[in-house]
């Protein structure tokens, strides 16, 4: 079974990090894929180019081999819809692979307004990554998904390709990539909120030397 993950990652930080390897190990996955956007659909764009937040993100899991940097969707380019990304997957592992994808609890809130959200609960489970006690679906439309798709047995995500919705609390680290960006345009240290090497590169490179909007 495979996670995926996508994101800015712009930079990428422990908070992104930590949810992850969290979601990896709880569901004994075979692999978790990072996949940075190339293009924003619901929020502002990346600071950092493509190439930078990609060489990052390698940097910043290259000691754990079963998190994998994925560039299909900044070699795709255009906007980053997710069920493209999902239909690009089926293709290369089949329509039987079970795939899950991973969300946060705000993102999963927002959920009924993707692009074609049920054509994705058809491709993949949801995995939604929640504080301990975070409220969830306020949408009638997505209380009525839980209602019929939640599964509490990991198990069962096994069983099939997709359409479950499973909750996950993970370890919640009040990590903001604004705050980093700021903080490094600002010329202060952003240390100990992203990898040592991923903090290096964006200062060598420059990544965010202008000062940044809230996101």
């Amino acid at each position: 079974m495979i996670g995926l993950f996508g994101g800015t990652f712009d930079p990428v930080h422990h908070g992104h990090l930590r949810v992850a390897l969290d979601v990896l190990q709880h569901l004994n996955l075979a692999q978790l894929r990072l996949l940075p956007l190339a293009a924003a659909v619901h929020r502002r764009q990346p600071i950092a180019s493509p190439e930078q937040r990609m060489a990052m993100l390698r940097t910043a899991i290259r000691d754990e081999p079963l998190l994998i940097a994925d560039d299909r969707e900044l070699t795709r380019g255009g906007p980053s819809y997710t069920l493209d990304t999902l239909r690009s997957f089926r293709d290369e592992l089949g329509a039987t692979a079970p795939l899950c994808l991973l969300v946060g609890a705000d993102a999963f809130d927002g959920f009924p307004d993707w692009h074609r959200p049920v054509d994705i609960l058809d491709l993949v489970h949801l995995i939604v990554m929640q504080r301990p006690g975070a409220p969830t679906a306020r949408d009638a439309w997505l209380r009525d998904q839980v209602e019929h798709r939640r599964t509490d047995d990991p198990a069962a995500l096994r069983g099939r390709a997709g359409g479950h919705i499973y909750f996950h609390t993970v370890t919640q680290l009040d990590i903001s990539a604004t705050r980093i960006r700021r903080l490094l345009a600002q010329g202060r240290s952003p240390r100990y909120l992203l990898p040592d090497a991923v903090l290096a590169m964006a200062r060598d490179n420059r990544c965010y030397a202008v000062p940044q909007a809230p996101a």
